[in-house]
């Protein structure tokens, strides 16, 4: 029942209110990305693998520049990420526009966060059962380390979350996040201004 029906519904009412009470902060946000950003633009969209692996575009604040070295190649996420950026990024800011696409049903507040296209010939097939539910916002990975966890670790907490999904663990990812963004925890790897990429080992 809160597997198939009410988990739905309760992300439809939860990313409506959501929308409501930070409004004024995601106008403010695109206000001064859409500055710090040189002509880049605010946001950040991109096709990533949710439910059963099935495409959507998935839209975040963009944090980062889009220049670029000598080589026309684009410069590395530490050079690119602008002051704001990193002010927005540590607060998990960079999120909220997600609600859009937890309102089209593309994502839930909980689940396993959504990856690359590219990372999903790398999965084992005990990996791929990750993409058995909607992508959070959150997940019982993020709170467990976020992106200080290996790969490897990340997919065995995303596992569990699909065997083990309830009403009640998700209430407690999500109070558990809001603790977690509160310290400002696991933003970042080690040395990494976002995350070195998944190569199927790691």
């Amino acid at each position: 029942m809160y597997r198939r029906f009410l988990k739905r519904c309760l992300s439809i009412l939860g990313a409506v209110l959501a929308l409501l009470f930070t409004g004024w902060l995601i106008l403010l946000v695109w206000i001064l990305l859409s500055i710090a950003n040189k002509g880049a633009g605010a946001f950040f969209v991109q096709e990533r693998p949710g439910k059963d692996g099935k495409p959507f575009k998935i839209i975040k604040f963009k944090t980062m520049t889009d220049e670029r070295g000598a080589d026309g190649e684009l410069l590395k996420d530490m050079y690119r990420i602008t002051g704001i950026g990193k002010i927005v990024r540590s607060l998990s800011v960079d999120e909220l526009p997600q609600l859009i696409n937890i309102l089209k049903g593309d994502m839930a507040f909980i689940g396993p966060r959504p990856l690359l296209m590219d990372y999903l010939p790398l999965y084992s097939r005990e990996q791929m059962r990750r993409h058995e539910v909607r992508p959070g916002m959150s997940g019982w990975s993020q709170v467990n380390g976020r992106n200080e966890l290996s790969y490897t670790k990340q997919f065995e907490y995303d596992v569990y979350y699909v065997d083990h999904l309830s009403f009640l663990l998700d209430v407690k990812i999500f109070f558990m996040t809001l603790f977690k963004v509160f310290k400002r925890d696991g933003i970042n790897g080690a040395g990494e201004a976002t995350r070195e990429p998944f190569n199927g080992k790691n």
